[in-house]
């Protein structure tokens, strides 16, 4: 009985390790290259690592540099890139 356990049990376990992950490349893309002057919250959202209605939340806070034109909100990307640059 304890031969079968012992054959069980072996086969359950891997016959080796897997190697050691190595860590992801960081992009070192600057995210802000070629966008336009200004850009949709959503964008900038996606941009921030951030969900849409947070984006939102922190533009009607005044915490995000925004522009507001003709009843639609836009991000003003120069002063984007200055706030959030370094934490992009």
């Amino acid at each position: 009985m304890f031969e079968r356990l012992d054959a069980y049990l072996a086969d359950q376990r891997p016959a080796t390790p897997p190697p050691p992950r190595e860590p992801a490349a960081v992009d070192q893309a600057d995210p802000f290259e070629g966008l336009p002057a200004l850009i949709s919250v959503g964008k900038a959202a996606q941009i921030l690592g951030l969900s849409r209605a947070t984006a939102y939340r922190l533009a009607d806070n005044d915490e995000l540099p925004v522009q507001r034109m003709g009843g639609r909100v836009y991000v003003v990307t120069a002063r984007l890139r200055a706030t959030f640059g370094g934490a992009a």
